[in-house]
């Protein structure tokens, strides 16, 4: 496994150099980045690829529960504070760990390894999952359809149900983009907008906000922009 990237933020320097120290103790992490307030976090943590956030509650402009509350992009979360009042809420925004200061290095370490079971856990069902080269899906109320990854190009969400485009046809199934996309191998396959999952060894070309695929072109969501060129050009 390679290092968990960490970002800490909290605005006690004491506690910040207190959790840096531990973090430098454990070879499995590596700490990219530190933050005063969650204010100023909240765009990195959005836009760079974070694994675990030592997370402060009581920080001045935006707290630490309304910052996770409005995460997005949210990695996996150790909270850390003096507060003990708090924990029952941190739950349930699905915090992994909730440590009280001052923090001891065996409970620190025993929530770190709390995250690292996790990843490990997460990975092997990805790698399931990637090794399979296709599923079956439901296209009436008695038949299943036997779709392979490599046929598919495009996926397109209609409301309540999507379009399945392959290279033996197109097929209606009343699913979500969403779901369907999570059971599609994620080195294959990318969400580029709220209506499309494309296939990336079919994209033809990109071209400013949009690509081509079969010769049509599809319009890439500003908010997929960033990861749809990373997974292509990387």
């Amino acid at each position: 496994m390679k290092n968990l990237k960490a970002v800490i933020i909290d605005d006690e320097p004491l506690a910040v150099n207190v959790i840096k120290k531990y973090i430098k103790e454990v070879k499995e992490l590596e700490l990219i980045k530190t933050f005063t307030n969650a204010v100023e976090a909240s765009s990195f943590v959005q836009k760079n690829p974070v694994d675990i956030l030592f997370l402060d509650i009581n920080m001045p402009i935006l707290n630490g529960l309304d910052f996770l509350e409005n995460l997005t992009n949210r990695p996996m979360v150790i909270i850390t504070t003096a507060h003990e009042e708090y924990a029952l809420n941190c739950y349930e925004l699905e915090a992994i760990d909730y440590l009280v200061k001052p923090i001891p290095f065996p409970r620190f370490l025993k929530a770190v390894n709390r995250v690292l079971e996790l990843k490990t856990s997460t990975k092997e069902i990805v790698s399931e999952k990637e090794e399979v080269d296709h599923l079956f899906i439901k296209i009436d109320k008695k038949k299943h359809q036997k779709i392979y990854f490599a046929d598919i190009s495009i996926v397109e969400s209609l409301k309540d149900y999507i379009r399945i485009k392959t290279t033996k046809g197109n097929f209606i199934a009343h699913r979500t983009l969403s779901s369907f996309t999570d059971e599609l191998p994620s080195h294959k396959f990318i969400r580029i907008h709220r209506s499309f999952t494309v296939a990336l060894d079919k994209v033809e070309f990109i071209e400013g906000n949009s690509l081509s695929i079969e010769g049509v072109r599809y319009t890439i969501g500003r908010s997929y922009i960033e990861d749809v060129k990373k997974a292509i050009f990387m």
